[in-house]
């Protein structure tokens, strides 16, 4: 019961890692806000957690709707201790492919979301005497990519704004860390393998089998494997632990 009477607010949480991180913070003590802009399935997946979740409709491209699902948060359970901005889109082009909306949505969401997100819910940190903020870049974020220039830019953007929020707010308590996943099994990995087979004209779920293949571990990460590490930086067993991107990749990248 690391996460014993804390309220944490998780975006994109209803799917995927964030629905694994939910469901191991209601584990381990917490009331959790699973936020979304895919309202229905943020209700499912609260609705399986039982009653210490609660769905909130959000789209974190929108400050107005951020501020909106923070001030649900608030109102039902006092205030919010943990902010994970899990969040993400990905989308592949080439060069010549870049369009001004796809840069400017893939930043929006990535960048813009965990920005204004964090922006939303340090006062109430504050006033609480605390926090605790998880962003999530990637080891696409660790490194460049063929045809992924706006995405690998983005969660490189995440790495650098962990940094700098982590300094400023450490005099008011609260910690800012990120991970770094590798390739993990989602949703969003099937949208990735379509799109690597349009650019390298593999077949549909070659992309996944050969990335799963290559991992040193041997396989592709599972959601659950990014929920323990998602625990530990929320946790006081991390209390002096700030300004850090933990890679979770299998041993993709070594920093």
């Amino acid at each position: 019961m690391r996460l014993a009477g804390k309220v944490a607010l998780i975006t994109g949480g209803a799917r995927g890692i964030g629905r694994a991180i939910a469901a191991a913070y209601v584990a381990e003590g917490a009331r959790v806000a699973v936020a979304d802009r895919l309202a229905h399935e943020a209700a499912e997946t609260a609705a399986a957690l039982g009653a210490s979740a609660m769905a909130v409709g959000m789209d974190v491209t929108d400050v107005a709707s951020i501020a909106a699902g923070v001030a649900a948060v608030e109102g039902a359970w006092g205030g919010i201790d943990i902010l994970v901005n899990n969040a993400g889109i990905f989308n592949m082009a080439s060069i010549d492919r870049i369009t001004v909306e796809d840069y400017r949505r893939q930043y929006d969401v990535n960048v813009g979301g965990t920005i204004f997100a964090a922006q939303a819910v340090v006062p109430g940190m504050k006033r609480r005497g605390g926090g605790v903020i998880v962003n999530f870049a990637s080891q696409a974020g660790r490194r460049g990519e063929a045809n992924v220039t706006i995405y690998c830019s983005t969660k490189a953007a995440v790495i650098s704004v962990t940094q700098s929020l982590a300094l400023e707010l450490a005099k008011d308590n609260i910690r800012v860390n990120a991970i770094a996943p590798g390739v993990i099994d989602t949703p969003m990995w099937d949208v990735v393998d379509a799109q690597f087979a349009q650019y390298e004209g593999k077949a549909k779920g070659q992309k996944k089998r050969e990335v799963g293949l290559a991992v040193p571990m041997g396989r592709m990460g599972m959601p659950e494997d990014i929920a323990g590490p998602a625990v530990f930086l929320a946790s006081d067993d991390a209390r002096y632990v700030t300004a850090q991107t933990l890679n979770v990749d299998g041993g993709n990248w070594m920093s």
